[in-house]
């Protein structure tokens, strides 16, 4: 039975928070950009106050490293240690800013087709938060990771900007 506008505005922030239909999973993909940075915030935000789990992934991309670099496990492992450690900062930033619960996920390949692909399942996420603009790439210009998160993602997907 669908809800009216009148019975939602009786409900407590408690009863709504624990309405079947609340997100419980949030995952949030992050990089460097003003728009990942606007995603974060906005997932913090939107955990703490649904009492939900926080999940921070970031994918290293292969296609920004030259055909040595992606040679070289060496190399390979260094990006990946580095992009885990700042993993780290963020989920030490959202633990400060009060949820209880936080995850980090480091993955390598396609940022999009990774998250949607292989994240999502992994994480049993139910909101998927992302900046509309890439830092890196030609993909910055054109936002074709959020279209495409948006599109094939399974689960529901907020765009910020």
């Amino acid at each position: 039975m669908k809800e009216t506008p009148d019975q939602l505005k009786n409900q407590t922030p408690e009863q709504l928070r624990n309405d079947e239909n609340a997100f419980k999973r949030i995952l949030v993909g992050v990089d460097d950009s003003a728009d990942a940075q606007l995603a974060f915030k906005y997932a913090i935000n939107a955990a703490r106050e649904a009492d939900a789990d926080l999940i921070i992934t970031s994918i290293l991309e292969n296609s920004e490293m030259n055909i040595y670099q992606a040679l070289s496990r060496d190399y390979v492992h260094g990006e990946r240690e580095d992009l885990e450690k700042h993993i780290e900062e963020y989920r030490d930033f959202a633990i400060k800013a009060g949820v209880k619960n936080v995850e980090m996920v480091v993955s390598e390949g396609d940022p999009g087709e990774t998250i949607v692909k292989n994240v999502i399942p992994a994480t049993k996420a139910d909101l998927l938060v992302i900046g509309s603009l890439a830092k890196k790439g030609i993909r910055k210009h054109f936002g074709s990771q959020a279209a495409y998160m948006a599109k094939y993602a399974p689960i529901s997907v907020m765009v910020i900007r």
